[in-house]
């Protein structure tokens, strides 16, 4: 049914949000701007100004709609268990959202429904004895090491997908021993080990090595 001459489209903020990914997901976070998702809403700028300052604010508006949405877990008592869980439930929600991780590492932009997820880390962190600062180093290096293996994985997928094939397969398959010993003995095996699903165990290792350092 035509709408009525003269009377603004409506948008909600579920709807802005859910165009706002379909973007984000098809073209990428630079392309993502309030002009580029009035057109896919079909209103003009200045309706979305009144639920959106600017970018950054669409960006974290975004994040946070996706983080309220997650189950959140009950987290253990042990302070250790609660460190690696919150860690893990942050991998697996952005696993399947690479684009949001690739706007995280950008701008570093954190919605508040999320917070949960730092403040169980850093707290589990303190929790084990660790001080203030050395918890807050926890939580960065966790979140470096699980944005790292996601956009790896992503990219990697990504090119297998278009088909391309990747020249560290070629070069691993005729490695010359007597340079590269070690390497040479794993050869053809190292992309099916390399391409391993070891996060999980990774974690609980990174995270015991860190708690398990002196304090400065």
């Amino acid at each position: 049914m035509p709408r009525p001459i003269g009377r603004p489209p409506t948008t909600s903020r579920p709807q802005i949000l859910e165009a706002a990914r379909v973007i984000l997901d098809g073209e990428g976070w630079h392309k993502l701007t309030v002009r580029r998702l009035a057109t896919e809403l079909g209103v003009g700028t200045t309706t979305l100004y009144h639920h959106v300052r600017d970018k950054d604010d669409l960006m974290i508006q975004l994040l946070d709609y996706y983080a309220s949405r997650l189950k959140r877990p009950e987290l253990p008592e042990d302070p250790r268990e609660r460190i690696v869980v919150a860690a893990t439930v942050m991998h697996d929600a952005l696993a399947p959202w690479p684009e949001a991780v690739e706007v995280l590492t950008a701008d570093d932009l954190l919605g508040e429904s999320a917070l949960w997820m730092v403040d169980a880390i850093v707290g589990g962190a303190i929790g084990c004895g660790r001080t203030q600062d050395e918890a807050v180093e926890l939580y960065r290096n966790i979140w470096y090491y699980t944005a790292g293996e996601i956009l790896v994985r992503v990219r990697a997928a990504r090119r297998a997908a278009m088909g391309r094939p990747r020249y560290r397969d070629a070069v691993f398959e005729k490695l010359d021993e007597t340079r590269f010993p070690s390497l040479a003995a794993i050869g053809e095996r190292w992309p099916e080990l390399a391409e391993r699903d070891t996060f999980a165990r990774g974690l609980r290792a990174f995270v015991d090595g860190m708690l398990a350092q002196e304090s400065k």
